[in-house]
């Protein structure tokens, strides 16, 4: 046997390993996003009327740390609905699908880096006519016995295929921080709507005592009229103010259905299968903590995808440069093959061959370079999406850091709105008994201390409301060390199998 074939052989695997570890293209660095020093609205301080109203705010503590954020509240029930969202919430659940489909993508992009070996057993038999010029005109009858074994392997020798499983993993990881973020929508969806809910029944408790009291004063009013001190009029003005109240308190049972049916959705559940018992609202935001600005980069899931994609789509760049160089492909086969059945297995039978082959694109009227034109213009959409995703980010946190500033203060003058229309009522129905004054202005103080005192329920549902959306704003809780790394993601295929739904993003 002739051993030159065999070191040529040696020499090209030699010639790809060395090779092997050249990757053409740009290195990828995180694109800078703005950052200011400190947020420009301050959180707010002011809880007096906690004090006034004997509540106490809670105090942030390890649950926020942990992504737990909800137990700030300290309401059981919350509680309770929030751990439905991570196990029964279908978008939650389509996430995570998209996330252990992206990771399966990652063994495929990388099985690329293997050899592949098939084989093609094959046992043929054929009978021709007869032969020609034969005498006896016996037909030919042959018989092939084949085991071949195939491999072909095409070295990254301009780092594509590396690229390639960088550029799955980062996608992968983009899904992975996907996850999160939509864990944390739906689960600040439901505090919403949870705060909402009984914010309702606070409003719908205020009308039903409110057209309690109007009863009274129905009954008085028609008490004077039958003593003549007072006209139909009066009677007429009470009644009106009554029968509105009622109207508005049936029209409440409409929201608050909503609110219960969303609720459900968000657990995973037909609206027929929750019921939420009516409660008032009785607690203020917590204080939040914020830290600054630069943290939100490590601290929003929706961030963190988004630098992803960025990662991403830089290695398509290197991906379309590869395509200028010229690709390597080294074949080989080896096996049996024999006429006899009894000769199949034995050394005279074995048959290989084995040979690189070398391609290159010498004229494609710009066809690659296009490509990498394309890609370096999806590269800078990326970029441009990540920051704007970090812009959005501040602004939700800055929004809602002036709201619950704002409506603190607010808060105190409906307090003040509510103290001056009880004495302004006590005085003008003093009056109106006394005879001194007619019922207008029993009716005014009435209307003013009704909608003083829905404005005070609806001012701390929307306080309540903007606590969820800043925490929502700063990540409720999440940090990017959270983000599974590309050996996390780098599933063998064996393994693809075995992959929970719900465990994979730790």
């Amino acid at each position: 046997m002739n051993p030159r074939p065999n070191l040529r052989v040696a020499g090209i695997l030699i010639l790809l390993l060395v090779s092997a570890g050249c990757m053409v293209g740009p290195n990828y660095r995180r694109p800078s996003a703005p950052a200011p020093p400190a947020f420009k609205e301050e959180p707010p301080v002011n809880f007096k009327e906690a004090e006034a109203a004997g509540w106490k705010p809670s105090q942030p503590g390890d649950a926020y740390a942990k992504g737990r954020w909800w137990e700030l509240y300290n309401d059981v029930a919350l509680n309770a609905l929030e751990e439905q969202v991570s196990v029964s919430n279908q978008n939650v659940l389509q996430a995570e699908a998209q996330y252990r489909q992206a990771k399966a993508a990652v063994g495929v992009a990388r099985a690329a880096l293997s050899p592949t070996v098939t084989t093609a057993p094959s046992v043929t038999a054929a009978e021709g006519g007869a032969a020609a010029g034969s005498s006896s005109g016996a037909s030919g009858f042959r018989k092939s016995f084949s085991l071949p074994f195939n491999v072909a392997w095409e070295p990254d020798l301009w780092g594509n295929i590396r690229r390639g499983v960088t550029a799955s993993a980062a996608t992968a990881q983009s899904l992975a921080a996907n996850v999160a973020n939509a864990r944390l929508l739906y689960q600040a969806e439901l505090a919403q709507d949870y705060f909402g809910l009984h914010g309702n029944d606070g409003e719908a408790e205020l009308l039903a005592r409110t057209a309690a009291s109007y009863e009274e004063y129905l009954t008085l009013t028609r008490n004077r009229v039958s003593a003549g001190v007072a006209s139909d009029l009066d009677v007429a003005q009470a009644e009106s103010q009554l029968y509105q109240v009622q109207s508005q308190l049936m029209d409440l049972g409409v929201q608050r259905a909503a609110f219960e049916h969303a609720i459900a959705v968000l657990i995973g559940k037909a609206p027929a299968d929750l019921a939420i018992p009516v409660v008032t609202l009785n607690t203020l935001p917590p204080p939040v903590p914020l830290g600054v600005p630069s943290e939100l980069l490590e601290r929003r899931p929706d961030i963190a995808g988004a630098e992803r994609q960025v990662a991403a789509a830089n290695e398509q760049i290197g991906i379309a440069v590869a395509a200028f160089y010229p690709n390597l492909s080294l074949t080989g086969s080896a096996g049996l093959e024999s006429s006899s059945l009894a000769k199949w297995f034995t050394w005279p039978s074995r048959f290989w061959s084995v040979g690189p082959q070398l391609a290159a694109t010498l004229f494609d009227a710009g066809r690659r370079r296009g490509v990498v034109v394309e890609q370096r213009a999806a590269y800078d959409a990326t970029v441009a999406a990540y920051r704007e995703t970090v812009l959005t980010a501040m602004q939700q946190v800055e929004d809602n850091l002036a709201a619950l500033r704002i409506l603190a203060g607010e808060a105190d003058k409906v307090r003040q709105t509510i103290q001056a229309a009880n004495r302004a009522l006590e005085i003008s129905t003093a009056q109106y008994r006394s005879g001194t004054a007619s019922y207008l202005p029993v009716i005014t103080a009435q209307a003013t201390l009704l909608g003083a005192d829905v404005t005070a329920l609806t001012l701390l549902t929307r306080r309540l409301t903007a606590s969820v959306l800043l925490i929502e704003g700063l990540g409720g809780g999440w940090n990017v060390s959270q983000l599974p790394t590309k050996q996390d993601v780098t599933v063998p295929q064996r393994q693809l199998g075995a992959v929970t739904p719900g465990k994979e993003v730790k």
